[in-house]
């Protein structure tokens, strides 16, 4: 995935994350149903960011970007702990 690309996910999730809270106050969704998605879409947003970061590590240490791969929820969720 092309860093253009990784940008563009991130906006569509942050879009899908707005949508979700204006969703709820419309009384659309159930406060448990917005925040299972909401979970689903900060854990999404989460590794993007971290894709993101790796592919720039990688440039500044002289190392092909495109070799980045994006790690499962898992490991980027738990990574501080």
């Amino acid at each position: 995935m092309q860093e253009d690309d990784i940008r563009s996910r991130i906006n569509a999730l942050v879009e899908d994350e707005h949508d979700l809270r204006q969703r709820l106050q419309a009384g659309e969704i159930s406060t448990d149903d917005e925040h299972a998605r909401l979970r689903q879409v900060e854990e999404q947003l989460d590794q993007c960011w971290d894709l993101l970061r790796q592919r720039r590590a990688r440039v500044e240490a002289g190392q092909n970007p495109d070799e980045a791969a994006a790690r499962p929820v898992d490991e980027v969720e738990k990574y501080l702990q």
